[in-house]
Parts: structure tokens; C-alpha cells; sequence
């Protein structure tokens, strides 16, 4: 019974992202900004909960930009619970773009896109986070990297908080948690990391009854003169109060 559940899980989420790209290419571009920023958050609840995964956020999503989100890394699923608790346009590796149906919807749903090997590439992206503040966008970065078990937070890279400073717009730390909605400890289910792979990820996860996903917002700092490597390390301390962790 408990698979037969999974692989209707699984089919009503393939549906859903088909039919994502399918509006995509027929009336998302009608919309106004606006609108498509409601709708990719409408969408992201619509996987959820097709997931069967209960979304609790803590503390205040901004209300409005300009501010830089910078979140902790578990999983695939971290920028669908990101969507879903507040639009958000994530810097994200160049590959992703060229990723069959991920790309499309994330590039649909405004991501910048970096080469992570390029100096010059992270320059740029830098200067066009800069503009997009300035502008009043809401910015999301995964300082981390890469994904972790969730079980503790790898160091902040500080590169992309050089965008924030540059602006002299804030940001604002965001703690993700998976947990199980029975007992309140924390689920690996949708982890990502190692030799782990995206539908081995996405099996466990469908397979996994009661999952919640916890999004916690922090306060908006901003630099006062702080450079990007002690901006980065204290909103990383941030993150690390928000998921409850000891500081290191």
C-alpha cells in the first residue's frame, strides 16, 4: 500500500511539472510581473502539496524587496519550499538551465544563473544581483554551495554578499528544516548530497508520510560597514540560531 501511495505521488508530481512547462509556453508570458510571481508561488504550494508535505513558516517573509534571502542547503526541494513560502529569483549554477524541465521552469521563474568556475562570470552576476536590488527584487543565494544532510551547516561562501553590500540593501537569513510531522525530529528523506541522486531523492521522498517543511525568517541585516566575509559569517550565525544549532 505504502508504494502504491509513493507512485501516485509520483505520477500526480510529473504531471504537475508537465504541466508547468506547459504553461510556460502558452500563457505565462501574458501574465505581468506580478502575476507570474504569484503564480510560480501558487505553483510551488500546488507541488507541495502534491508531495504531501505540510509547509510551516516562522518569522516574516519580506513583505517586498530589495533583499538578499540566504538560506541553508539540504535539497532539490529547498527552492520549491523557498517559492512557496515567498517568490524569490535564485542565483543558481549554469547547468541547471540546461537540465530537461528544471530549467525551463527555472528559468521561467526568473533565475540568474552563474559559472561557478568563471571569476569573470561571478563578477557579472554579481553586478546583475547589484541591479536587481536596486530595482527591488527579492534575491535567494545558497551560501553554502552545495547541499548538506541538514545536520549541520558547511561555511558561507561570500562572494554573492558582495551584491547586498554593493546595493546597500539587506539581507536576511532563512533556516530550512525537513520534519517528521509525528514526532518533530528531523527527516532525511528529501536530502540531496553525495552519492545520492535526484530520483533516488525524490523516491524517498514521496515514499515519506507526515514530512513537514519548516521555513524560518530571520532579521534583515544590513552591512554597516562590515565587508562581505564578516556579513557573510554573521548571517551564517544567524542561520545557525534559526535552526537551533550550537555556534561554531
Amino acid at each position: 500500500m505504502r508504494r502504491l501511495r509513493a507512485g501516485w505521488r509520483l505520477l500526480r508530481v510529473v504531471w504537475h511539472l508537465l504541466m508547468g512547462v506547459a504553461e510556460i509556453y502558452t500563457t505565462f508570458a501574458r501574465r505581468t510581473p506580478s502575476q507570474q510571481d504569484a503564480r510560480v508561488q501558487a505553483w510551488a504550494l500546488e507541488l507541495l502539496a502534491k508531495l504531501a508535505i505540510k509547509l510551516v513558516v516562522h518569522g516574516q517573509p519580506p513583505l517586498r524587496g530589495p533583499v538578499l534571502l540566504a538560506a541553508n542547503h539540504i535539497s532539490w526541494l529547498d527552492i520549491v519550499v523557498m517559492h512557496a513560502a515567498r517568490h524569490c529569483r535564485f542565483i543558481s549554477k549554469a547547468d541547471i538551465k540546461h537540465w530537461p524541465i528544471v530549467g525551463t521552469l527555472a528559468t521561467a521563474a526568473g533565475t540568474l544563473y552563474i559559472e561557478r568556475e568563471s571569476r569573470r562570470d561571478a563578477m557579472r552576476v554579481v553586478h546583475h544581483m547589484a541591479e536587481s536590488l536596486q530595482q527591488g527584487d527579492v534575491l535567494a543565494v545558497f551560501p553554502e554551495g552545495t547541499t548538506g544532510d541538514g545536520t549541520r551547516l558547511l561555511p558561507f561562501h561570500a562572494n554573492l554578499f558582495q551584491a547586498a553590500i554593493a546595493a546597500n540593501q539587506p539581507v536576511q537569513p532563512v533556516a530550512l528544516r525537513f520534519v517528521d510531522g509525528t514526532t518533530g525530529t528531523m527527516s532525511l528523506a528529501p536530502c540531496y548530497v553525495g552519492d545520492d541522486t535526484l530520483l533516488q531523492s525524490l523516491w524517498r521522498t514521496v515514499c515519506t508520510d507526515n514530512l513537514v517543511a519548516e521555513v524560518r525568517f530571520g532579521e534583515p541585516q544590513l552591512a554597516q560597514g562590515r565587508d562581505r566575509r564578516a556579513l557573510a559569517a554573521d548571517v551564517r550565525r544567524a542561520v545557525q540560531t534559526l535552526r537551533g544549532d550550537a555556534l561554531d
